[in-house]
């Protein structure tokens, strides 16, 4: 790798409980009133559909980030949509082909938990995708991307960056708690033993989609109240900045 990006991201940040609510509460408010204008209840007219994704590391704190966001919203005015594994009908497209249709239109909102990046990610460690699929997948990931924005979203896009002890910290407290097991698998312990190879897809990824169209916001997720606020302000400053 030419220079480590991982590396430089600051995760002794920390933000105590008092002014953590009183900045998640203010972010927040701003953050609903951003989303009626561009969904056309403040207004009238419909704005740039918002498209959201979230990757990360395995317990980095995404779902956590997502309902911060979302927890001001009307839930009839955006969606959450979750991708893992393709099916097998699915893999007889190309791999972008199962994200169009929850793309959104004029006025709306998604958030992708998990994405298209799954191809120079797992499908990459995992060989699920040749050395020639992936390696193709920067230049088709940033055609998709600049077609999108083009065409006017707003595209935000996050990366949750955990150490690895802290990744094992929080694995070890869901297996502990029996309301949170579900989040925990064999394979994301399995995963932990292949870290320095998602790493450097992580590395790679981050240093040959970051455009200037479509920029990455990596988030030291070290600190959940701290990454919870720094998501909200990001996307705050993403859709004023779009909007001009």
């Amino acid at each position: 790798m030419e220079h480590s990006i991982l590396d430089h991201v600051d995760l002794g940040q920390t933000l105590n409980r008092k002014e953590y609510n009183r900045l998640l509460l203010a972010r927040q408010k701003e953050f609903l009133a951003l989303r009626l204008r561009l969904g056309g209840q403040i207004g009238g007219k419909p704005g740039p559909p918002l498209l959201i994704l979230f990757e990360g590391w395995d317990a980095a704190g995404k779902g956590g980030c997502i309902r911060r966001l979302t927890e001001p919203l009307d839930p009839r005015h955006y969606s959450v949509h979750q991708y893992q594994a393709p099916t097998d009908r699915e893999k007889r497209h190309h791999f972008l082909w199962r994200f169009w249709p929850a793309v959104p239109g004029k006025g709306g909102m998604c958030i992708f938990d998990r994405t298209w990046y799954g191809r120079v990610l797992v499908e990459r460690v995992e060989g699920f995708a040749t050395v020639p699929e992936w390696r193709r997948a920067y230049k088709e990931i940033q055609h998709w991307e600049s077609l999108l924005i083009l065409d006017g979203t707003i595209l935000i896009k996050f990366f949750l960056h955990i150490s690895a002890g802290e990744q094992k910290r929080r694995f070890e407290s869901r297996a502990k708690d029996p309301l949170r097991q579900w989040k925990l698998t064999e394979e994301d312990w399995r995963n932990r033993g292949k870290h320095q190879a998602y790493q450097d897809a992580i590395e790679e990824m981050l240093q040959k989609t970051d455009t200037v169209l479509a920029p990455w916001t990596v988030v030291a997720a070290e600190s959940k109240r701290v990454a919870r606020i720094r998501v909200l302000e990001m996307a705050i400053q993403s859709i004023e900045a779009a909007l001009g």
